[in-house]
Order: structure tokens, then C-alpha cells, then sequence
């Protein structure tokens, strides 16, 4: 039962109840207290009931009817600051902190509320940009020394008068595994923030560009790449949804089984949303492990392919491009092993002959 009906059948209530205690007074008046002229007919007390009677039965009738119909109107207008912060709610729910409320009207319980989760929203916003910012800045200056060490090392390994040492071999590996996390920081960055340009994407044409690039890795790791499905056109940014499904096929390469093994791109469009899924063989993946999958430097099974360590930020680059272009992302275990990863976006809008 909602708040607003339980105040209307409230207000109902002691409508109905002042009513009845009006007509049981005026009733008591007629029959209780001797009126002259009425004192002389012969049990006048049964007229007056007669007459009586049905004029309350109207009156409770009408009380009833203005009572259901004035608390529905009055508790609508009482609980439509209620409404406005709730729907503020969700909004942040969503991830977007720049709404407020901002309500109208005299300084109340509800305005001082929607004042209070104003403030709050402005200190999130406030607290996650500085965070963005940090990230970003951070990931900025540290490409300059790590791109300088790479080709430092590069040189080294490249040197034929240098001797075997596979210590340089290490380092280039750390120095790789660093830069990837780097240009993976930035790239998360960017998603958060939303500062791209949205235009018409293919999600069919994007997944195969994704798959043709990692052609050569599927290959080299024996696992067969497959795609299918119908065009699928939605807006937003052509190279953030190009690394999300890259993320998404990489993933399913290097978490699949030792030897065969494949990955199943597929594409579908809906009347409302596009879909585009991405399923891979590989181990079985623990039921209560799915939900953490997107959270940063989580993993759900140990990489066959040890040559790409990654940077375990994959699935969370892909579940911060996904909310940033207003879809959802559905991951579920496979009965036989592997994980099946959903991204649902909104179709593009159908432009009018």
C-alpha cells in the first residue's frame, strides 16, 4: 500500500468520523431533548427517525465519495516534493551526479531534504571529478618516463653485442605490463567522464573490426573466432565502443581452455536497444565470482596465455563504456565453462522519412 493511499483513507477516515459525530449530535438533540409542539404527538421520536435516517445515509455517502476524492488530491499534492527527490534518486542511482532538484516553494521538511540531497550530490560530483582528475593526470605523467624506459630497453634487446640476460626480458615485460595499465587508466578516465563525441555506430561492423584485429592471437592460441548477427546501430563514441568489444573479445581469447577453444560474437538488434554478445569457452567460472568480474584487477580464472598478463582493468573499462553510453551489462557463467558477456544499448533513433 502506498504512502499516498494510506493518507488518503487517513483523511477519509476522520472526514467519515467527524461526520458521524455531527449526525449522532444532532440526532441526540432531536430525540433527546423535548420540543414544544412535539411533545404532544404520540411517540414522535419513530417520525424522526424515519425522516432522520435517510438523510444521514446521504450525508455519509457524500462524506465518503469527498473524502476518498479530496485526500487522493491532497496527498498527490503533498507528496509531489517526495516524488521529485526520488526520481533525483535514480537519476544519481545511474551514475549521473550533475541533476538536482532544486524544488520550488516556502522553506519546508521537504524543500530542507531536497536542499540537503542537493549538497550531497554537489559533494559526490565534486569528490569523483578530483578522483577522475587524479587518475587521469597521473596516468598522463607517467607515460612520458615509461615510454622513455621501453626504448631504453628496446635498444638493449636489440643490441647483438649485448649478452643473453634475461633479466632485461623481465623488465620489458614489467615495463609493457605498466604502460598497459596506464593507457587502461586513462581510458577508464575518459569513460567516466563522458567527453566524447557521439555519433552513428554499426555494432555488427565494430565487432568484426574487433575480431579481424585479434585474428592473429586467436590463431597463435588455437581458439577459433566466430561471428554473426544482424546490424545493430546505436550512437555514441565509434572508438570507446571499438576497445569495449575489443576488451570483450581479448578476454574470451586469453581466458579460454588450453587447446581448442572459441569465441562467439554475435549481434542483435531489438525494437528499443541493440545487443551485443560475446561468449567463449573456457573453465567454469564460480556463480558468486560473476558479480565482482567488473570491479578493477578482478579475474575470474587464471590467463592460459601468460605472453599477455593484462592489466585486470577489462571488464571494468567495459562496464564504465557501457553505462556511459546508458546501456547495461549482463555477465553469466556458462554451464559448460566460459562466460557469457551481454552489452544492451539504446538503438539509434530511426530518422523520419
Amino acid at each position: 500500500m502506498s504512502i499516498r493511499l494510506k493518507l488518503t483513507l487517513s483523511y477519509t477516515g476522520f472526514v467519515l468520523l467527524a461526520g458521524i459525530l455531527m449526525l449522532v449530535t444532532g440526532w441526540l438533540f432531536l430525540t433527546r431533548v423535548p420540543h414544544i409542539g412535539l411533545v404532544f404527538v404520540p411517540d414522535y421520536q419513530l417520525a424522526v427517525a424515519s425522516d432522520f435516517a435517510p438523510l444521514a445515509a446521504v450525508t455519509l455517502s457524500f462524506l465518503l465519495v469527498f473524502g476518498l476524492a479530496g485526500g487522493w488530491f491532497l496527498a498527490g499534492r503533498m507528496l509531489a516534493p517526495l516524488n521529485s527527490i526520488t526520481q533525483a534518486t535514480r537519476t544519481a542511482a545511474t551514475g549521473s551526479l550533475s541533476h538536482r532538484i532544486q524544488l520550488p516553494g516556502r522553506q519546508d521538511e521537504f524543500r530542507e531534504l531536497a536542499d540537503a540531497f542537493d549538497a550531497m550530490l554537489a559533494q559526490l560530483e565534486a569528490h569523483v571529478g578530483e578522483q577522475q582528475r587524479f587518475a587521469a593526470n597521473a596516468s598522463h605523467e607517467l607515460r612520458t618516463p615509461l615510454a622513455t624506459t621501453k626504448a631504453l630497453l628496446d635498444v638493449a634487446r636489440a643490441d647483438p653485442a649485448r649478452a643473453t640476460d634475461p633479466l632485461i626480458d623481465r623488465l620489458h615485460t614489467v615495463n609493457t605490463r605498466a604502460i598497459d595499465l596506464t593507457e587502461a587508466l586513462l581510458l577508464l578516465s575518459r569513460a567516466d567522464r563522458q567527453t566524447f563525441t557521439r555519433e552513428d555506430v554499426d555494432l555488427s561492423l565494430v565487432a568484426e573490426e574487433a575480431t579481424e584485429t585479434l585474428l592473429p592471437l586467436a590463431e597463435k592460441q588455437k581458439v577459433t573466432l566466430e561471428t554473426d548477427g544482424d546490424i545493430a546501430p546505436t550512437t555514441g563514441s565509434p572508438a570507446l565502443l571499438l576497445q569495449l568489444t575489443t576488451n570483450l573479445v581479448h578476454n574470451g581469447i586469453v581466458h579460454n581452455r588450453p587447446g581448442p577453444g572459441s569465441v562467439r560474437v554475435t549481434t542483435e538488434a531489438r525494437p528499443y536497444t541493440v545487443v551485443l554478445t560475446v561468449e567463449n569457452t573456457g573453465e567454469p567460472v564460480p556463480p558468486d565470482l560473476v558479480p565482482h568480474l567488473t570491479e578493477p584487477f578482478q579475474r575470474g580464472t587464471e590467463r592460459v596465455h601468460t605472453d599477455h598478463p593484462g592489466a585486470g582493468l577489462g571488464l571494468a573499462i567495459v562496464r564504465s563504456i557501457t553505462h556511459a553510453h546508458h546501456g547495461t551489462l549482463t555477465l553469466t557463467a556458462r554451464p559448460g565453462g566460459g562466460l557469457r558477456v551481454t552489452v544492451e544499448l539504446p538503438a539509434a533513433a530511426t530518422p523520419r522519412p
